[in-house]
């Protein structure tokens, strides 16, 4: 049966077809779509005898492949979309008489399973109808009047459908906000219903109601009593919408949910050991339990976020989560790895200080790296960061185990395997970059191995950004110690090969005539702090025309950092203005979509979407060819580094006006030799320079009177 809907699915798009079809469509839509989306014999007898596998069944995505009742929904569906002109007002009309002789039937004869069909379809055209007028102002009407009075029903699935459907239409405009009100209420009363399909929808239906509620205090009162509800039901049913319920509810409410973090992770924690016990009894994880599983660590970390401002709840969580992450880094965790290396991050990252519990995972996600999670390391480079930036003493100075050995064997290992592509490679040399930046002056023995490495695979990598990375180690090398690092390339017999190869990927353009290289603003600042460095040494260890070459690249460097900086400063402002024209542009498509009197037919849409599709893969096949295609770029959001507080302007100056002292004949070669246009820039960069510095010691100031004020 399913099939054969599908084979009228597609015959829908089709004018030819369409025209077979029509003139037995009414038999189709009224006496086969219908009846298939109507609560049946099979409903009713698995409902009473197995209401869990009446639950599972009706959440089951594989079980919707193979669904008649999920058929005819996509027939209907699809249906007014294409068709609408022809056949909204028609089926709309059939629902209405539905729901009057539902009305009119006394209590013991009335069509209970017409009436769930009928719920059923006008909550799957939601989206039709919540932009087609006329029937977009009367949906409150016919909510209150034919959907709300089923919450109090004496029959099971009638209440249950009552739920779902008021969820389909939870973020419409309330005129009598008392309504959206009645039915919040009404759906939380679902929670304690006696029948467990009714409580599982409710807990559905919850999620847009506390998504599309304005007034918290609707919720406020109740959240307790609403949380043990959903921990009772968690504990009877293994399903992933609760748990997305749970997380907007967290999202909604932040950092009031802290009273209730502890309590939440216990249960929740709970839930996952039941699922992975399931998994274990039955030697798999059915699909319904796998994403219950996976829900219950992506509800744990929404918690965690939702009170990264309270640090010290992070040492009450953590003997609940401990258990749950030293079991699942192991290979036993695979199939929720991602999910349990963003909590560990959490933990790392928003404690105030890192336990000795807490570094006992390092050595669970170095083995797991090192023997089959490479392709997690983007992931498990968060946490890794983490404990060398946050606990950076006890990186250094323990030696059992040693962490700065398995860090550096890891890597090796990552970095000289020739069958690892160049594009999992890239958390390597940011963990490079943690370890220089973060360890300065303290780790003088480990910068030639990672400069071996770093070198090695430089000479064979293909990937313009991972490029960017390896260069960027020799740069924060150079930051880290600039005799030292220069010693060990010369030392190498590398080192006019490197710089060879950087100054010539400082100056490649694209046919755009954008830069190639060295794209984000983390990036040229590293390169600015490395080069400068360099102009710190004595004249003996740089010659007078590597000096030079060195400076003007540094002026460059320092001029499209500012532009850069000052784009992005102008993105930001701007974006608000951005979001408000999507909101127009948003808002006058729905007018336009009201405007249509049932919806205009789309004939051929397919060959319409295809056309759109060809146009914008020929516009991503015209963007390869100029050879703008951005790779692994990404921009500096969320970005932080031990070099944040350097301005690399003032940074500069600095090892200019040191120059200027101690060796003023170098110091007069080097700037006197520079044409007018690079005089300029270097009168330009030095007034920014003290711009800079003026501008920061306000900044430190005010800071230093907000701590003040903030302490009386």
């Amino acid at each position: 049966m399913a099939s054969l809907m599908q084979a009228d699915l597609l015959s829908i798009s089709k004018s030819n077809t369409y025209q077979l079809l029509k003139p037995q469509l009414d038999i189709v839509l009224f006496e086969i779509i219908f009846p298939l989306m109507c609560f049946n014999d099979n409903d009713e007898k698995l409902w009473r005898e197995d209401p869990h596998e009446y639950v599972r069944k009706g959440y089951d995505i594989i079980e919707d492949l193979y669904s008649p009742r999920t058929a005819s929904i996509d027939f209907i569906t699809e249906l007014v979309r294409k068709r609408g002109k022809e056949n909204l007002q028609k089926f709309l009309t059939f629902i209405v008489e539905v729901y009057r002789r539902y009305d009119e039937a006394a209590p013991g004869y009335k069509p209970y399973r017409q009436k769930d069909g009928a719920l059923l379809a006008v909550g799957a055209l939601c989206d039709k109808l919540k932009q087609t007028e006329p029937y977009k102002s009367q949906l409150e009407q016919m909510l209150v009047q034919h959907v709300f009075p089923e919450f109090r029903s004496q029959v099971g699935h009638l209440r249950a459908k009552a739920a779902w459907v008021a969820g389909q239409y939870a973020s419409i405009n309330f005129a009598d906000q008392r309504n959206f009100s009645a039915a919040l209420h009404s759906v939380v009363a679902g929670l304690r219903d006696p029948e467990l399909p009714v409580r599982v929808d409710s807990v559905f239906a919850l999620r847009s109601f506390v998504e599309a509620c304005k007034d918290l205090n609707e919720i406020r009162p109740i959240l307790p009593q609403l949380l043990d509800e959903f921990f009772k039901l968690m504990n009877e049913v293994e399903n992933e919408d609760l748990v997305f319920t749970l997380e907007t509810i967290v999202d909604k409410f932040g950092e009031e949910m802290a009273p209730y973090a502890l309590g939440l992770c216990q249960n929740l924690a709970a839930a996952f050991w039941k699922c992975m016990q399931s998994a274990e009894a039955e030697e798999d994880l059915d699909e319904s339990g796998a994403l219950a599983a996976v829900g219950c660590l992506r509800a744990i970390s929404t918690i965690l976020e939702s009170v990264s401002r309270l640090p010290h709840l992070f040492p009450q969580v953590e003997p609940i989560l401990l258990p749950i992450m030293q079991r699942m880094l192991t290979t036993d965790g695979q199939e929720v790895f991602e999910e349990v290396l963003e909590i560990v991050s959490y933990m790392t990252y928003f404690s105030e200080t890192i336990s000795l519990e807490m570094w006992s995972l390092w050595p669970l996600m170095i083995n797991a790296l090192d023997d089959w999670a490479i392709d997690f390391f983007e992931n498990i480079l968060v946490p890794l960061d983490n404990y060398i930036s946050r606990s950076t003493e006890h990186f250094l100075t323990c030696k059992e185990p040693d962490y700065q050995q398995s860090l550096f064997k890891v890597l090796s290992s990552v970095m000289t395997d020739k069958n690892i592509e160049d594009h999992d490679i890239e958390p390597a040399p940011k963990l490079i970059e943690a370890v220089l930046q973060n360890c300065k002056g303290r780790v003088d023995q480990w910068v030639e191995p990672y400069l071996r490495i770093t070198i090695d695979r430089l000479r064979r990598t293909e990937k313009k950004y991972l490029k960017d990375l390896l260069i960027e180690v020799i740069a924060n090398a150079l930051y880290y110690n600039p005799h030292l690092t220069l010693n060990i390339l010369q030392k190498l017999a590398v080192a006019t090969e490197v710089f060879n190869l950087w100054f010539h990927m400082l100056q490649e353009v694209k046919k755009s005539g954008q830069k190639a290289n060295f794209r984000r603003e983390h990036d040229k600042k590293v390169c600015i702090l490395g080069l400068t460095s360099l102009l710190s040494l004595p004249s003996e260890l740089l010659p007078e025309e590597s000096l030079r070459q060195i400076f003007r690249a540094v002026l460059d460097l320092l001029v499209a950092y500012k532009e850069q900086v000052a784009e992005t400063a102008k993105n930001n402002e701007d974006e608000d203005d951005d979001m408000d024209a999507w909101k127009t542009d948003d808002d006058e498509e729905e007018e336009d979509d009201s405007d249509k009197e049932m919806g205009v037919d789309t004939e051929d849409g397919d060959e319409v979407d295809s056309q759109r599709l060809h146009k914008l893969a020929t516009q991503v096949h015209a963007g390869d060819e100029d050879d703008d295609s951005d790779d692994d770029f990404s921009d500096d959001e969320e970005f932080q580094s031990p070099i944040d507080n350097v301005d690399p302007f003032v940074f500069f100056s600095e090892i200019m006006k040191v120059m200027s002292v101690s060796d003023l004949r170098r110091f007069q070669i080097l700037t006197q030799s520079l044409d007018f246009h690079y005089q300029a820039v270097a009168n330009a960069v030095a007034h920014h320079a003290e711009e800079r510095r003026v501008e920061i010691e306000k900044e430190k100031a005010e800071k230093a009177a907000s701590g003040v004020v903030g302490k009386q």
